[in-house]
């Protein structure tokens, strides 16, 4: 049942360590119901009387129709608001609005599918594998991090993948390097007809560059900060070229987090370009 965002009151189920990251699986029907590869859900963090007034963003790892619906959540402590999740325990309860974004779009024929995730962008390519195969396509996974540790998901990339090429920064796991070291080889290997991507902004900068180079169309779920998760509060803006040739300042959040790779300007996260519509000096209505 697709439709609009719900806000739940879940109850967490589990929570497991895996390597450097946390697991929290929590009971939210609503949530599950509408969930598609590549949405994500804001999480109340800190409790009634916190200080920590924003939502916290993560994207859904995966979703099963236990208790009439759980989502899987998986992240690396970053600070006050995720060191409270991670120290959350079965039966407490979590304010969840879900599932936002724009998902994933999937092929309408069978092909060859190439998934790039680094360190915890890495959770939501399992969902994703899961839909193209139920498409008939051929998945080949390429997961990356600084260390083996924050290497996510690698025995269920090699269970599900036709192959699976780890990387390391310190050559702890895999081969020595980043993805975008191994990815030109995969792909030609593979002979890919699409890439899927999501991990920091510099390696989708990456990426997208030998998607570009080698014409292979690219969906990328870029990591950008969000407050609200709802297309209210703005932080989240990323510059994108839309179909008329026009760069737009557009909300991750709402009208991502995925884009095609190619029309992110990756050089100018962080800035507003000259030329965007409405910047100053630059174009407008």
């Amino acid at each position: 049942m697709a439709g609009s965002p719900v806000q739940v009151t879940g109850t967490v189920l589990t929570t497991r360590r895996v390597d450097a990251y946390h697991a929290l699986t929590v009971v939210a029907p609503g949530i599950a119901d509408r969930f598609r590869p590549g949405h994500f859900v804001t999480v109340a963090v800190g409790g009634r009387d916190s200080s920590l007034l924003t939502r916290r963003a993560f994207t859904i790892h995966d979703v099963k129709p236990d208790y009439g619906g759980t989502v899987e959540l998986v992240f690396g402590v970053r600070g006050p608001g995720t060191a409270w999740l991670a120290d959350l325990r079965a039966r407490d309860t979590l304010d969840l609005v879900g599932p936002l974004g724009r998902p994933f779009p999937l092929p309408r024929d069978p092909c060859t599918c190439v998934l790039v995730g680094d360190e915890h962008g890495a959770a939501p390519m399992f969902a994703l594998a899961d839909a193209l195969q139920q498409r008939g396509c051929r998945i080949d996974f390429v997961l990356g991090a600084p260390s083996a540790d924050r290497v996510f998901g690698a025995l269920r990339a090699r269970r599900m993948g036709e192959t699976t090429t780890l990387t390391t920064e310190d050559g702890s796991l895999g081969m020595r390097g980043k993805v975008t070291d191994v990815l030109p080889g995969v792909i030609a290997d593979a002979r890919a007809d699409a890439l899927y991507a999501c991990g920091p902004m510099e390696t989708l900068r990456g990426v997208t560059a030998i998607a570009v180079e080698l014409g292979v169309p690219v969906q990328v779920a870029v990591e950008e900060s969000m407050a609200c998760g709802i297309g209210v509060c703005m932080t989240c803006v990323v510059p994108v070229i839309g179909d008329d040739g026009v760069t737009r300042m557009v909300r991750a959040c709402t009208e991502g987090p995925v884009f095609r790779g190619e029309r992110v300007r990756f050089d100018d996260v962080g800035t507003i370009p000259f030329d965007a519509l409405g910047a100053p000096g630059g174009r407008h209505v």
